[in-house]
């Protein structure tokens, strides 16, 4: 249910509920390209349910889930018919928790929970989901902090499982989980700073790292290269600044860290798939 659509921009209206928005869809119809500066959570209670971003189609069958983050264009696809619960909670929530924004980072734009591949906390998520759902409708005292609450351990599962790697690092057991802190707090710090001329060297340095080692474990624990994780927090910069019309490429590029437009524009092109321009043009 899209109440508010300009362009490809949808508005979502929190009603009596700040910070958050559910409804209990059945609607057998498809929703065009859209996005929000919410985060979305989705999963089918009766029936499948499909998302499309970036052209790729994901189907979710009962019990599945989709969590896509803000500002990531995206269509639904419903069947005749079927049910899913449709949470969209305000991405400031999670913004304001530095670590916890670091991770959601690291599966931008887009995560699906299936039953083949995450059997192992598909049930836990499902119970918090009916849960926030059923504290949604409720007119209990603190439903509003219960409904944060259940949305961050969500986050945490869904966070520990895919952002840090600690089970595959190149480390020992033992050195597992403190590794595992460690890298967040780079991330986290990466996070902070990213406007800054930032260097493998200097962060290797920082964390009591050679270069190379340190190299090796981030990828392990990202899943990307240091480079690539530090131009990705500043193109997730960047596609904020480039939602407020006032501010030029030029503008946002400085202070989205990057030493000239032209870098800017090829990094930007190279992870979201089109410039910035088209990017405002969509998003406008």
């Amino acid at each position: 249910m899209i109440e508010t659509l300009n362009g490809f921009h949808e508005t979502v209206n929190f009603r009596d509920r700040p910070m958050f928005r559910l409804y209990h869809n059945d609607e057998a119809c498809d929703y065009p390209p859209h996005w929000h500066s919410n985060m979305e959570i989705i999963m089918p209670l009766k029936n499948c349910y499909t998302v499309e971003l970036n052209g790729r189609r994901q189907e979710l069958r009962e019990g599945e889930i989709a969590l896509i983050a803000s500002c990531a264009i995206h269509n639904l696809h419903a069947p005749d018919s079927g049910e899913r619960i449709i949470f969209q909670p305000d991405y400031s929530l999670i913004s304001n928790l530095p670590e916890l924004a670091s991770y959601m980072t690291l599966i931008s734009p887009v995560i699906y929970i299936t039953k083949d591949k995450d059997s192992d906390i598909v049930p836990r998520l499902q119970e918090l989901m009916l849960a926030i759902e059923r504290e949604y409708g409720s007119m209990n005292p603190l439903s509003g902090a219960s409904i944060y609450s259940m949305l961050i351990e969500m986050l945490v599962i869904i966070g520990r499982k895919y952002s840090a790697n600690a089970e595959s690092m190149d480390v020992s057991i033992g050195k597992q989980q403190e590794y595992a802190e460690k890298f967040a707090g780079v991330c986290s710090f990466i996070s902070t700073n990213f406007a800054e001329d930032l260097t493998l060297e200097d962060v290797a340095e920082m964390s009591g790292f050679s270069k190379y080692h340190f190299a090796r474990l981030f990828k392990q624990f990202t899943g990307k290269t240091f480079y690539r994780y530090v131009n990705m927090k500043r193109i997730e910069n960047a596609e904020k600044l480039l939602t407020e019309p006032s501010a030029s490429i030029t503008e946002i590029a400085v202070k989205s860290g990057f030493s000239s437009p032209p870098a800017f524009v090829r990094m930007f092109k190279l992870i979201k798939g089109c410039t910035p321009t088209e990017f405002r043009k969509m998003h406008d």
